[in-house]
């Protein structure tokens, strides 16, 4: 199958310009090593040639020769490479000399030397619905950053789309895959998630069932600021076992360094009114897909419950709001006070502006979300922080305008970067 460009490959060729090595994180099966591929001129396979551990032992340093930008794939199987290349970097003083890719966070023992100038950090997700061709991209995220408008364009998709979507997913591995291959695909990426890649990722022995259960009580509550103690009722309630607090926080921690959860923090800024801001992130994870394959989920159960399917849809569209955010200098937070006040994302660019949305599955709540956009609007201390340049409806199955009081509605369908 021929290479589909992705949004990240204009940040990957900037970022090799900027300093000697680019790190590319993501979940395993995200599509890291084809996108590297593109742009490297000779490639190690850490995790599968059989060479990598003998000369490990005796001379590690070659392993690093090759046509530069070199790519090192799958680096965090022998963490030793990560202090060999930041050496190799400051000796040879050039731009673009590795690509890391890895389906894991680097250990606090690499974290302590971290490669300050000489690393630069790529994130990279499963592919958006722009790449797999689901959106028309017509209108820009960046468009909508700076206070844009939009036209009406009918780009609205039927519900069934929508869910068949969502438990398809955005791995690569799964394009032309039927539903129910991708299913059992996403599926099988669960069950070795549990069964292996937990354990893998930390050295120490996890409990599949654990996992699983963990795993099935993040699912159920996606989308939303379910606390640790609530995952622990939860679990207890909803699958009769016990896993205590502790090991809870410890699971949590290893999701995040295999990057299958992926939390989306609060956001902070000046009020008018009394009303206090929530610390607490929203839960996620990585790809809308492996919610869905955790809980076992198919077609007819979310189409039966469509509140779930709702939350499945804010997760969704979130993951392609921090995908087309990264590429113009932005992130994703969301925004809660103890007024009950929330708004689903606020999208915020490293120069401030920022953006907000509330998101969802139909177009029945529109007014609601513009009560609350509006609400947001009238409560930011507009003499301490800007106004936000735009707000915006995003719904699967609706189309994209903007209303006469100049919010945004815009079918996800439409959006990209």
């Amino acid at each position: 199958m021929a290479y589909i460009n992705r949004i990240t490959d204009t940040e990957l060729q900037r970022k090799l310009q900027a300093a000697g090595a680019v790190l590319i994180r993501g979940a395993k099966a995200c599509g890291k090593t084809e996108s590297s591929k593109q742009f490297a001129k000779s490639i190690l396979e850490v995790d599968t040639d059989p060479q990598v551990p003998l000369l490990m032992d005796t001379s590690p340093n070659r392993l690093l020769l090759g046509n530069p930008p070199r790519l090192i794939d799958e680096w965090q199987e022998q963490p030793k490479l990560w202090n060999l290349i930041r050496h190799e970097v400051d000796k040879r003083a050039l731009p673009a000399q590795f690509i890391l890719t890895g389906s894991a966070n680097p250990d606090e023992n690499a974290k302590k030397h971290s490669g300050a100038g000489r690393f630069t950090i790529l994130d990279m997700r499963t592919m958006s619905w722009q790449e797999l061709g689901h959106s028309t991209g017509k209108i820009s995220l960046k468009a909508l950053l700076e206070g844009g408008k939009v036209d009406v364009y009918d780009e609205g998709n039927d519900l069934e789309f929508i869910i068949e979507k969502i438990i398809t997913g955005g791995f690569p591995g799964l394009i032309n895959k039927s539903i129910s291959q991708a299913t059992e695909l996403n599926r099988a990426y669960i069950d070795l998630l549990a069964d292996a890649d937990m354990s893998r990722v930390s050295n120490v022995k996890r409990d599949p069932a654990k996992v699983r259960n963990l795993l099935r009580s993040l699912a159920r509550n996606t989308a939303t600021t379910v606390e640790t103690v609530s995952i622990e009722t939860d679990i207890f309630e909803k699958d009769s076992v016990t896993v205590s607090r502790p090991t809870i926080y410890d699971y949590l921690d290893a999701l995040e360094r295999l990057m299958i959860i992926e939390n989306q923090p609060a956001w902070n800024t000046h009020l008018r009114s009394s009303a206090l801001l929530r610390k607490a992130p929203k839960r996620h994870f990585t790809d809308v897909s492996l919610a869905v394959a955790a809980l076992g989920a198919d077609k007819k159960s979310l189409l039966s419950d469509l509140k779930f399917t709702g939350f499945l849809f804010e997760s969704l569209a979130t993951h392609e709001l921090r995908v087309y955010a990264q590429a113009n200098d932005a992130k994703v937070y969301h925004y809660r006070d103890s007024s009950s006040l929330e708004v689903d994302a606020i999208v915020q660019k490293y120069s401030g502006e920022y953006a907000a949305f509330e998101i969802k599955l139909g177009t029945g709540q529109i007014d609601i979300a513009t009560t609350n956009l509006n609400k947001f609007a009238g409560v930011i201390d507009t003499t301490k922080t800007q106004a936000p340049q735009s707000l915006n409806i995003i719904t699967g199955t609706g189309i994209s305008y903007t209303r006469a009081d100049g919010i945004n509605v815009i079918s996800l369908a439409s959006l990209g970067v």
